[in-house]
């Protein structure tokens, strides 16, 4: 690619949108900084907060990447679960930038796994293979339940990686016993469709522990906790239904994970990524996320050799839109 450096990398949630440069070819993402998506009007306003606080001086980006959580399609771009909706080419405009680049938000987490090393990863039993053992056409999956629930994949190809962007987590969840049936049968009262991210995210958990409540019984009150306090209390023990519903996320994400693995034939690992996971610390690594990841049947042979792990560095998704910005 022939534009300039520095290049301006983003990963854009429904939360924050995190901003780093990038100096040079191959170069690390550096000078990262979080931003709260509520707190500026738009993708150009955050920029020139990022940039105002880069001091007088310093040159100033001509090409970005913009990870988005959302679908994209043609020039107008709304978050999904965010408040931004804004025009490509006008914020291209707005910013003076030869080049804007946009892709989904995990379409830039795929493109992240092959520049990912040990201390960014915590593997469940057998590490992923090294990036320059991933043979021609093997593929590697990445789920991420964040504010919402992420989904995306990458493919080995001569000379380089694609990606493979879409909106799994919006695909319907589905049930491995008779509590998760009921809890699942308690959620469709308030919705019609249940879908992954109903459950499995930052929005989907307080969903999750209403209906895990009133399976169990008892009169817990959990109407009103947020993610942050049923993931707080279900770790301290003090609550019955946020203990419950930490245990069912986690074996609900490895049914999920299991499903991805078998749609993609991600043979090259299933990484798990977001920020609700890191924060459940062992709890995630005592559950039953590979025993339900690998419960599939007839193809548990396959499944058990799929190696899983859990992505450490939340600013991953910012390595991942560099590449994206490499390979344009």
């Amino acid at each position: 690619m022939s534009a300039a450096f520095p290049w301006l990398v983003a990963d854009v949630g429904g939360t924050n949108a995190r901003f780093g440069m990038v100096a040079g070819p191959g170069a690390p993402v550096e000078e990262v900084r979080v931003l709260p998506v509520a707190a500026h009007a738009g993708p150009a306003a955050a920029v020139r907060a990022y940039l105002a606080g880069q001091g007088p001086g310093r040159p100033r980006p001509r090409s970005a990447a913009f990870a988005l959580a959302t679908a994209l399609d043609g020039d107008r771009v709304e978050l999904t679960n965010g408040a931004w909706s804004f025009s490509r080419a006008g914020v291209q405009a707005e910013l003076d930038l030869q080049t804007l680049l946009c892709l989904n938000d995990f379409e830039a987490q795929a493109l992240s796994l092959p520049r990912l090393h040990g201390r960014q990863l915590r593997a469940w039993g057998a590490s992923p293979p090294a990036v320059g053992d991933v043979a021609v056409g093997t593929v590697m999956a990445v789920i991420g339940p964040g504010t919402g629930l992420g989904v995306g994949g990458v493919v080995r190809a001569p000379g380089r990686w694609l990606a493979l962007p879409g909106e799994g987590g919006h695909a319907t969840l589905a049930p491995a016993d008779d509590f998760e049936s009921a809890v699942l049968a308690q959620a469709r009262r308030e919705f019609p469709h249940v879908s992954a991210e109903r459950f499995l995210s930052g929005i989907g958990l307080p969903v999750l522990c209403r209906a895990v409540a009133a399976v169990l019984g008892g009169g817990e009150d959990v109407a009103a906790l947020s993610t942050e306090q049923i993931v707080a209390r279900g770790l301290a023990g003090e609550s019955p239904a946020c203990g419950r519903t930490l245990e069912v996320f986690c074996a609900m994400l490895g049914g999920f994970a299991g499903n991805v693995a078998l749609t993609l034939g991600s043979r090259g690992g299933v990484f798990i990524g977001g920020g609700i996971v890191p924060r459940l610390g062992e709890r995630f690594f005592q559950s039953a996320f590979r025993q339900r990841f690998e419960a599939k049947g007839r193809f548990q042979p396959l499944l058990a050799g799929i190696p899983t792990a859990l992505i450490t560095d939340t600013l991953a998704a910012l390595s991942g839109a560099a590449l994206a910005l490499e390979q344009a």
